[in-house]
């Protein structure tokens, strides 16, 4: 866009010698090449005003489009699918706070769904997380994710439920959890499981089943501290060896930022395939 403008400036300086300096003593262009209202004020005498005020609106439309947009376009790509694994319980709670009172780094969930098709926001979309805690268990199936029990396929086994909930999204395709940072057991990489929903269905109408990942050298830093640490040197799988992170998970990396408190802010976009 900018260039076209410059070209068309360029062509009309020759056939109005003075053009170009004028353009410097009137501030036409700045730094970054961008048109100024007071430039345009300046250039009504001349004729030139419906030019430039034409070339300062397209500038500034396209400017204000790409802040707007409530996706980048290279974060408009279908997130892979990766399996449910065996601790997922239908119909859990609507809440955003889903703590209990567990001991852990604090963590907000920030996610944006997006159809991945045309970048555009899914609103009302269920949004379903699961996690284990600092010690590697999942609510529901205590037993089986401490080895004291049957395994998670046959049901839940228990009523707990932290660190597990569901959010609905807003007009702008987003929601949020308030968490911690998940805890990691024997043969996986630290991950967290999601599961969208369409149409405020908090079970059906499934458009993503996948899982969320952290860089292994925050993840590390992070075990450093209470209550991960005393379990940290322990850790028998990452990112590298893990065979489901493989399987497309470098798409589904979280963005992890401090909150600037002691905890952390991870976000990311899903694109869904909307049917």
């Amino acid at each position: 866009m900018q260039s076209a403008i410059v070209r068309r400036v360029v062509i009309l300086s020759a056939f109005v010698p003075f053009l170009a300096d004028l353009c410097l003593r009137t501030g036409l262009f700045d730094a970054s090449t961008r048109l100024s209202r007071k430039a345009l004020l300046r250039l009504g005498g001349l004729g030139l005003t419906g030019l430039a005020w034409e070339a300062w609106w397209n500038l500034s439309t396209a400017s204000a489009s790409t802040e707007s947009s409530p996706v980048a376009a290279s974060q408009c790509v279908l997130t892979p699918e990766q399996t449910e694994g065996p601790y997922y319980i239908a119909k859990e709670k609507v809440r955003s706070n889903i703590t209990e009172g567990k001991p852990g780094v604090p963590m907000r969930l920030r996610l944006n769904v997006v159809d991945a098709a045309t970048c555009r926001p899914i609103k009302d979309a269920a949004v379903d997380i699961w996690h284990c805690d600092a010690e590697g268990v999942y609510s529901g199936f205590i037993a089986a994710s401490t080895g004291a029990g049957p395994g998670g396929n046959g049901g839940p086994t228990d009523h707990r439920a932290f660190l597990r909930g569901i959010q609905f999204t807003n007009a702008q395709g987003n929601t949020q959890f308030r968490t911690l940072y998940p805890g990691w057991y024997r043969g996986r990489t630290v991950h967290i499981h999601v599961k969208v929903h369409l149409g405020r269905q908090t079970v059906g109408h499934v458009v993503h089943t996948g899982q969320l990942y952290f860089d292994d050298r925050l993840t590390s830093n992070v075990y450093q501290r209470a209550p991960y640490k005393i379990r940290a040197s322990q850790r028998d799988t990452f990112n590298s060896t893990d065979g489901i992170f493989q399987s497309g998970g470098r798409q589904s990396m979280l963005s992890v930022k401090p909150d600037g408190h002691g905890g952390y802010v991870a976000s990311i976009t899903l694109g869904v395939r909307r049917v």
